[in-house]
C-alpha cells in the first residue's frame, strides 16, 4: 500500500511539473485545493493507463523498441499521456494534453521527474 502512495504522489509531482513548464498541458480548477485534487485523480487515471495498457503496447511494438533501440518509449509515453487525457476528459477532469508533441515532451518530462523522484522517495511495501 505504501509503494502505490508513494508512486501516485511521485506521478502526481511529475504531472505537476509537467503542466507548468508546458503551456499546451492544462489543468484548470478553481483554488489550489481543487488543482490539486484533480492532479491526484489524474496521477490515479495516469497510473491506471500504465499498468493496464502500457504493458501490452509495449508487447505489441516490441520489435520497433529492438530496432530504434528503445526510442519509441517516448512515442509510448506520448502515447500513454494522451490516453490519460482522453480519459480524464471522459471523466470530466479538467485535464488536457493539446497535441502530440506537447505529448512526447509531457512523457519525457513526466519520465525524468519520476524517475528522479523515485530515487529519493523510499519504495517499500
Amino acid at each position: 500500500m505504501k509503494n502505490f502512495l508513494v508512486k501516485t504522489i511521485a506521478n502526481a509531482a511529475a504531472l505537476a511539473v509537467a503542466v507548468w513548464v508546458l503551456d499546451k498541458i492544462t489543468l484548470t480548477g478553481a483554488g489550489v485545493g481543487e488543482k490539486t485534487l484533480t492532479l491526484v485523480i489524474v496521477a490515479l487515471i495516469f497510473g491506471l493507463v500504465n499498468v493496464l495498457v502500457k504493458p501490452i503496447v509495449k508487447l505489441l511494438t516490441f520489435p520497433l523498441f529492438i530496432l530504434t533501440l528503445g526510442l519509441i518509449t517516448l512515442v509510448v509515453n506520448a502515447l500513454m499521456l494522451l490516453l490519460t487525457s482522453w480519459v480524464a476528459g471522459t471523466l470530466d477532469v479538467d485535464f488536457h494534453v493539446e497535441g502530440f508533441w506537447t505529448a512526447v515532451l509531457g512523457g519525457l518530462i513526466i519520465s525524468v521527474v519520476a524517475w528522479a523522484l523515485h530515487l529519493v522517495l523510499p519504495d517499500e511495501d
